[in-house]
């Protein structure tokens, strides 16, 4: 499991990726495009602009508060654990199952918050990982090898432990 250490979280608090107010203005961005989702309320509002993310991952929260809207997109369902501030093997394995098998849904017990990373990783060139910022908008990240590489750096900053 990787943790990542309280003194490098203040700086996972920018967007990583071009904000938007409004999903409604990422839609015409989307053409063509496969689209992965991190996050209960981005999922739920791009399925319901009508499009279904190839991989959604989901834990059932927004902003620390139970998330009632119904984010599963079709497909398979992995279930894995992921505690907060953490990025646990199990997710990370069931990012690159999901991005081989999509349409499928991960449903976090924990927290997804920081699952951004992995997927932007394992995601191919060209796609597009969507995610919420709370109390912001939406972030777009579009999968480039710069994005691979800022997210492997991101990486570093986490510490090994057993989980």
């Amino acid at each position: 499991m990787l943790t990542l250490p309280e003194e490098h979280r203040k700086l996972f608090k920018d967007p990583f990726g071009e904000l938007y107010r409004e999903i409604t203005d990422i839609l015409p961005l989307l053409s063509q495009k496969t689209v992965f989702t991190v996050g209960d309320v981005v999922t739920h509002n791009l399925r319901k602009a009508g499009i279904t993310p190839a991989v959604g991952i989901i834990d059932g929260y927004t902003m620390r508060s139970p998330c009632n809207r119904a984010s599963a997109v079709s497909g398979e369902s992995i279930c894995v654990k992921n505690p907060a501030g953490t990025l646990t093997d199990e997710l990370v394995a069931a990012i690159e199952y999901a991005v081989e098998h999509p349409p499928l849904t991960i449903l976090v017990d924990g927290e997804e918050d920081l699952a951004v990373i992995p997927m932007v990783l394992a995601a191919p060139l060209g796609s597009v990982v969507l995610y919420g910022q709370p109390n912001e908008g939406v972030v777009l990240r579009t999968v480039t090898p710069g994005a691979q590489e800022t997210a492997r750096a991101f990486l570093e900053r986490f510490v090994r432990s057993e989980g």
